[in-house]
């Protein structure tokens, strides 16, 4: 099942088969579900001030989250970021139901392949769908690369797979990946690639990890150690990867069963002076959303690396890869990130520590809740027309690629 099949089933209790399944839902007592067109660009909007309808849940209420991002609890002294919901220019974003998740999801697997951004939005999903389940019928297990939430009255699992790479790499170790060298395998990814079969919802992303330096250090062919490497660019090796995603994708994995998605760049806010606040140090201190929405901000993405993904994606005729544009609405938010308010090496910062932002402040994670509430938002609207089209047994429509952050 995890790789660890006989210690996994083993965490499970004798109540979880003595148990009866949740009674099926009857999703039509629900408000009705207005899906978007398939042409409406979802990415293109704008941040709406909402303290009604946001957050989705409370920080206190979801006892599933880690302290690297309980940022009011770890001291964060306003909570506005929390009150920002995202309004798509051309139509409206559905509003995330658990219920009627969870009944998308009775009896299935949903994974993240990635880093920990990926592992960030798998929290966010974990507490926007734990509040419709019953105490003591959902449980978090970690065990190597794996950390799976048990949904257990819906016999369904949410999934997060440590691969900041997706390919074999030297940093693989889930809990020690702090390498001065990080060196890749662009060829080599079925290490982690088997733990991916017979998943229904697969959603990757990799990008971070990327951004330490202009070239990638490449292990050579049939080398026998790490230390045997080449250095090659960034964006030479990230296409080499993909390649090799893509063709594993396609040789491995069943449309029919598989629903496959990639998240693009999560932004890293480190510098100020692009959005007008010269003597700020990184995100530290911010507390609202950037808002000049006719003046795009330029946070030094790797646009080659979005623009291969989307190319790759659409090109990818057999295994269909849905591409989630998070970028241009999550420039926005240079408020939201853990800052000082969140842990270094399994504690939090210390106020030493806190005294130098410059070197200790997390602009890269996301307080929760937050913004990977509102890309959870988007999964599941594009999970939900998926299912929608399978029940009227109409295929999808062609998806418009996405355009790339100006």
């Amino acid at each position: 099942m995890y790789g660890e099949d006989v210690h996994t089933i083993a965490e499970l209790s004798i109540d979880d088969y003595l148990y009866p399944d949740a009674d099926l839902y009857n999703v039509s007592g629900l408000p009705p579900l207005l899906l978007p067109p398939p042409t409406c660009d979802l990415s293109a909007g704008r941040w709406v001030f909402d303290n009604v309808s946001t957050p989705a849940y409370r920080e206190k209420d979801c006892t599933f989250l880690t302290k690297q991002v309980t940022c009011l609890a770890n001291g964060r002294p306003d909570d506005t970021w929390q009150y920002w919901k995202w309004q798509p220019n051309d139509c409206s974003l559905p509003t995330f139901e658990a219920r009627r998740f969870m009944e998308a999801m009775r009896g299935k697997r949903l994974m993240f392949v990635g880093d920990s951004l990926n592992r960030n939005q798998w929290e966010s999903l974990v507490c926007l769908v734990q509040p419709i389940l019953s105490k003591g019928r959902k449980k978090v297990v970690k065990r190597g690369s794996f950390i799976v939430f048990h949904a257990k009255e819906y016999r369904a699992t949410l999934e997060f797979y440590w691969a900041p790479f997706l390919v074999e790499s030297n940093s693989d170790n889930p809990n020690f990946h702090s390498i001065d060298q990080r060196i890749i395998s662009p060829e080599r990814i079925e290490g982690h690639a088997k733990y991916w079969k017979d998943v229904d919802y697969l959603i990757f992303n990799t990008y971070i990890w990327w951004m330490n330096t202009a070239d990638m250090k490449v292990r050579r062919p049939n080398s026998r150690s790490w230390s045997q490497h080449d250095e090659v660019p960034r964006i030479e090796a990230y296409g080499r990867v993909i390649k090799t995603w893509s063709d594993w994708l396609n040789h491995n994995i069943d449309p029919a069963r598989t629903s496959v998605f990639f998240m693009t760049i999560s932004p890293i806010h480190n510098s100020p002076n692009n959005w007008g606040n010269p003597g700020g140090i990184k995100c530290v201190k911010e507390t609202l959303p950037y808002q000049n929405y006719s003046q795009p901000l330029d946070l030094y993405h790797d646009l080659r690396i979005f623009d291969l993904v989307v190319k790759v994606a659409s090109s990818m005729e057999k295994v269909p890869v849905t591409v989630i544009n998070i970028t241009r609405m999550s420039d926005y938010r240079k408020d939201a990130h853990t800052s000082l308010y969140t842990m270094r090496q399994g504690k939090l910062l210390t106020p030493k520590q806190k005294a130098d932002p410059e070197k200790f402040a997390d602009c890269i994670h996301w307080c929760l809740p937050g913004v990977p509430d509102v890309w959870n938002q988007i999964l599941y609207t594009k999970i939900l027309s998926k299912s929608s089209w399978h029940s009227n047994s109409a295929p999808p429509p062609l998806q418009s690629l996405l355009l790339p952050p100006q």
